[in-house]
């Protein structure tokens, strides 16, 4: 009868992403003011000692959790898909609004991507800031040039925050507000890929139209 192969402890380097994973699955579900050390070590299978011998703190590890979720989430689901730099305005709309879709609503092995980011902004840490520097603010950047090219207007146009943001909102509505649509429609079809093709189509036309019609420059504010 052979012996049992013994198995290979983890590299620091897995034991390290085990850390992340395990990390942003327990942050996403209890927050980062709820959630222990002790057990996001448990959930990773790692020596409780490992989260300072990796990242040095908590506050650090959510920082970090933040960052490998958002570069995960693009990696996986870019900003415009599979589109070029050169397709049609109204198409990038279209592509941006889907990848936000996809990235919040993932049912992969990340899918607490966007259940954590929705916590981030109800509850913001001192993470927050390097978050939107590091990763909203290149998004938001993205957002803000399609909406200028579909009004063939500069970006800086007053117009053009307005718009990006009552696009965003729309998006964030079918997460944040979940569990009232849910009770208000409960045979409302799921969010699966065929339903975010749906909700992507839904946004995407309906803040073009309004783009369409509302074109005319705001009033400048009093003095």
């Amino acid at each position: 009868m052979k012996a049992p192969v013994a198995l290979a402890d983890p590299s620091p380097a897995e034991t390290r992403r085990h850390l992340l994973e395990a990390a942003g699955e327990v942050f996403a579900e209890y927050g980062f003011r709820n959630a222990t050390v002790r057990a996001i070590c448990r959930r990773a299978d790692a020596n409780l000692a490992a989260v300072n011998y990796h990242f040095g703190d908590k506050e650090t590890l959510y920082a970090e959790v933040l960052r490998y979720a958002h570069a995960r989430a693009l990696a996986k689901f870019p900003l415009l898909l599979d589109l070029g730099p050169d397709a049609p305005p109204r198409e990038k709309l279209r592509a941006f609004v889907k990848s936000f879709l996809l990235r919040t609503f993932d049912k992969g092995p990340n899918s607490w991507h966007g259940k954590l980011m929705s916590r981030e902004m109800i509850e913001p840490t001192a993470a927050l800031d390097a978050l939107v520097d590091e990763g909203v603010r290149p998004i938001a950047d993205q957002l803000w040039q399609i909406v200028a090219e579909v009004l063939a207007c500069p970006a800086s146009d007053p117009r053009v925050r307005l718009y990006a943001f009552s696009v965003v909102s729309q998006c964030v509505f079918y997460h944040h507000c979940r569990p009232v649509v849910s009770r208000l429609f409960p045979n409302e079809p799921p969010l699966d890929r065929a339903g975010i093709e749906r909700l992507a189509d839904h946004v995407a036309s309906f803040s073009l139209t309004a783009m369409k019609h509302l074109t005319k420059p705001l009033a400048k504010p009093k003095p």
